[in-house]
């Protein structure tokens, strides 16, 4: 039979014009207001019974009919009905009356609904054209996964909702992506609703819509959403947007500035910036959740396909009755990736490594991975950390913070299990907090880490990047409190630092960047450069060089992640006029903050004599575990047992290299402890000539290095491979250029500031020094030491430090005979190294 369809607009008037209308049976209209004002409670019980009303409505319009169900599909039929919504309904015949008769019978239900100047959207089809309608239209087959009976044959009904379910999960695999992306493109036209002023309830990402997509994805049996919290969030979307009905008396998704602050009081809240927190929080529950699905989705869709099963055949692992466990590459103690995830380690205990949070998440958001849901819901078990910080904790929020753009990913995944509050219980003050001023694109709490996403591409202009990211993570946390938020921020700060481990020099810098993060860029741009009181007011408040240098790259990030409006050239050059203008003030009393080694100690010599007595190198290796007092050695051959479950990995390897002085020292050295997976956090080399009845001199290089994973080396093994490398017969660069590789495949297009190689002018009058910031890659500093051996100069000492995932490397060299580098030579050779580093 030929499909009969009525007008399905929406729009409120009636396809057929100029048929009579019918009186409004039952009292609907009345019933109808009374639910709305006065008698039942808001939220799911109001719209419960909204849509009973609605049905014995319909239903009586309907009457006794054959061959013939009355449909509610979409929001109505899930029982849904906020004031203002639409009626959708779809009138389902078996196909046995003529089109005359079926339309007739349509016209007697739409025209009372037209009548009551209600919005409809209906059609009418046999179950076979709704099938077939539904195959061509997704919006269409969504609507009939809510299919729910009102009236007439319940047969029809029942049949068409079980085929409706059939044909959804038969064609998921070619209907989800669709899904996926109908969200996406709904998401750049509406944007995200918990960062918006006047969010769209329904069609922002976050909303109702996504809401309702996730229902869809459970019902292909494919995957399933994260069920905590989601209803909850999903109802106070609905109450929302009822409250927003009655308070407009319109259809509308649009939660604008002047109806904020009465909605705000139909739901019983203080005021419009705590209903946007409340949709701020519920939005952010559906994104997660979204976030997490489609990932899951699109796992199971990539193991469907049949090649990653026929990889893992041809070279997986083989385990009982042929199961095929799938890859897990370490990334970290702990942490390993599967999947295109970064999840735990079987061995892992979070409850006995409270680090195990943090380091989780710094190495997920170096390799651009995300945190596995179930890898999160563990780590919330972790115990607390002791006060202050222990270093690697430090060390590893700094790595997570200088990410980039993979940071936000990974933060929002430990927000959604609390763990960013548990860890600066500060945060939730401004969680989900508002900015009404419209220069700002975030919230309070998203601009914190936008600011160090900003940042971390500007750490190459800075000597303590570790410094410039936690002052972006610790910027605006002042507001909302009473007062000045830069002031309140100070006092944050100063609460903050130490408890994360930082002393009182780097206590106070913090403080001063919180206190006077706004100060260049409101001093530039509304004071006379030219006066010297203008410069004088911005040396008065900053003291130092340093603290300078971090406020202007401070001042920069914090700009450029409030708004395209907040960051312009012009304003950028205000700035650095001013930066360069105070720097000259502050450069008369500054004391450099770089300095050369102090004396050798006794070990130091003692190694070296025994160096050049035997004329190999010598080592000795200490393990510092967390909490000690003191370094313990670690006998040769027994070493820490990597299958310890779940003990933290120790963190505090100290490494003493002596060797004859030669050339290819430091990137031998370097490149062996790259190979064994040992990150270098801070080293020095020094040339040291014992007495002169020993002869010659010896370099010695003091290490501290922690394993990526499981336990460290034995003393013995880097001895031998340190011998090998020396004389050249073991090929560090080929082997590190197979490990580079692997690594930069699985950052998933994580790009880290570019290095930035430079000469330190008036530190140094013995020799030319040289400094490096860059990503502390695997085998960096062998590629440095690679880089200055080709040149052909001499490394007197190195002071290497790695502040998360920056290295600030400081080499003092000279030339062959001694002398420093004349001033052409040592740009080119700066040039030369970070042309080697990119």
């Amino acid at each position: 039979m030929t499909e009969i369809k009525t007008d399905e607009t929406g729009s409120g008037r009636p396809g057929r014009p100029g048929r009579p209308g019918r009186p409004d049976p039952g009292g609907y209209a009345a019933a109808r207001l009374h639910l709305l004002h006065e008698e039942a409670p808001a939220g799911p019980p109001r719209r419960a019974a909204l849509a009973r009303a609605t049905d014995a409505w319909l239903g009586g319009l309907l009457g006794a009919a054959r061959g013939v169900a009355m449909v509610a599909v979409g929001g109505y039929g899930r029982g849904e009905l906020s004031p203002r919504s639409d009626l959708d309904v779809l009138l389902l015949h078996d196909g046995s009356a003529d089109a005359p008769a079926i339309a007739a019978l349509a016209d007697r239900v739409w025209y009372p609904v037209w009548d009551l100047g209600l919005a409809l959207d209906h059609s009418v089809r046999t179950p076979a054209e709704a099938r077939k309608t539904a195959a061509g239209d997704l919006k269409v087959h969504l609507g009939l996964l809510d299919a729910r009976h009102i009236a007439g044959d319940p047969t029809l009904t029942a049949g068409l909702r079980t085929a409706a379910y059939e044909d959804w999960r038969a064609q998921a695999p070619a209907r989800l992506p669709e899904l996926r992306e109908l969200g996406e493109e709904r998401a750049r036209r509406q944007g995200e609703l918990r960062f918006l002023l006047e969010p769209d309830l329904k069609e922002a990402r976050g909303g109702l819509r996504d809401a309702t997509a996730l229902r869809a994805v459970a019902a292909s049996w494919l995957a399933d959403a994260p069920r905590e919290g989601l209803e909850e969030a999903r109802a106070l979307l609905l109450d929302t947007r009822d409250a927003l009905h009655l308070a407009t008396g319109r259809a509308t998704d649009r939660l604008a500035l002047q109806e904020q602050h009465q909605v705000a009081t139909g739901l019983g809240l203080p005021g419009a910036d705590a209903l946007l927190r409340e949709v701020y929080e519920a939005a952010r529950t559906v994104s997660y959740a979204a976030d997490v699905t489609w990932r899951e989705v699109g796992r199971v869709l990539r193991a469907r396909s049949g090649r990653p099963r026929l990889r893992r055949l041809l070279g997986g692992r083989g385990g009982r009755g042929g199961f095929v466990e799938p890859e897990r590459t370490p990334l970290a103690e702990g942490v390993v990736e599967q999947d295109g995830e970064a999840v735990l380690a079987r061995t892992a205990r979070p409850e006995r490594d409270p680090v195990l949070p943090l380091r989780a998440a710094a190495v997920a958001a170096q390799a651009g991975l995300p945190l596995s849901r179930h890898a999160v819901r563990r780590l919330a078990g972790a115990g607390p950390l002791p006060v202050p910080w222990p270093d690697e904790a430090r060390e590893q929020l700094v790595t997570l913070l200088g990410a980039g753009e993979s940071t936000v990913g990974v933060w929002e995944a430990l927000e959604a299990e609390g763990i960013v509050s548990r860890l600066l219980p500060e945060w939730e003050h401004v969680r989900c907090r508002p900015q009404r001023n419209p220069v700002h694109r975030w919230t309070v709490d998203r601009h914190l880490v936008e600011t160090a996403v900003r940042a971390a591409a500007l750490t190459r202009r800075v000597g303590r990047p570790d410094l410039l990211l936690v002052a972006a993570l610790l910027h605006d946390l002042g507001k909302g409190l009473p007062g000045d938020h830069s002031v309140a921020g100070e006092t944050i700060a100063r609460d903050v630092a130490p408890r994360l481990g930082f002393g009182p020099a780097d206590t106070e810098t913090l403080a001063t960047l919180v206190r006077h993060h706004l100060l260049l860029v409101e001093t530039a741009t509304r004071r006379d450069l030219d006066d010297p009181a203008t410069v004088r007011s911005v040396t008065d408040a900053i003291g130092h060089p340093d603290t300078l240098e971090l406020l202007h790259a401070l001042t920069e990030a914090d700009a450029l992640a409030t708004g395209p409006a907040a960051w312009s050239a012009w304003r950028a050059s205000l700035v650095a006029d001013l930066v360069r203008r105070a720097g000259a003030a502050l450069a008369g009393g500054a004391t450099p903050s770089r300095a050369e080694a102090a004396a050798p100690t006794v070990e130091e010599e003692r190694l070296a004599i025994e160096a050049l007595r035997t004329g190999g190198p010598v080592l000795v290796l200490r393990t510092r575990p967390e909490g000690a007092d003191a370094p313990t050695d670690t006998p040769t051959g027994t070493p820490t047992d990597p299958k310890d479950a779940g003990a933290p990995a120790p963190v505090g390897i100290e490494l003493l290299v002596a060797v004859p002085d030669q050339p290819g020292v430091l990137p031998a050295t370097a490149g062996v402890l790259a190979l064994h997976r040992l990150t270098v956090r801070a080293a020095e080399l020094r040339a040291i000539a014992p007495e002169p009845a020993v002869g010659g001199s010896a370099l010695v290089l003091n290490w501290r290095v922690a394993a990526e994973y499981g336990a460290p080396p034995e003393a013995a093994r880097l001895r031998n491979d340190l011998v090998r490398a020396l004389a050249g017969t073991l090929d560090i660069a080929g082997r590190l250029a197979e490990r580079e590789a692997a690594y930069g495949k699985r950052r998933r297009g994580v790009s880290p500031a570019p290095p930035r190689v430079s000469v330190v002018e008036g530190v140094s009058r013995a020799a030319t020094v040289v400094e490096v910031r860059a990503h502390d890659a695997p085998g960096l500093l062998h590629r440095i030491g690679r880089a200055l051996d080709a040149a052909g100069v001499w490394v007197r000492s190195a002071h290497v430090s790695t502040l998360g995932a920056n290295a600030v490397d400081t080499v003092y060299l000279t030339r062959r005979d001694g002398s420093p580098l004349p001033d052409a030579a040592a740009v080119a050779l700066a040039k030369a190294v970070e042309d080697a580093l990119r």
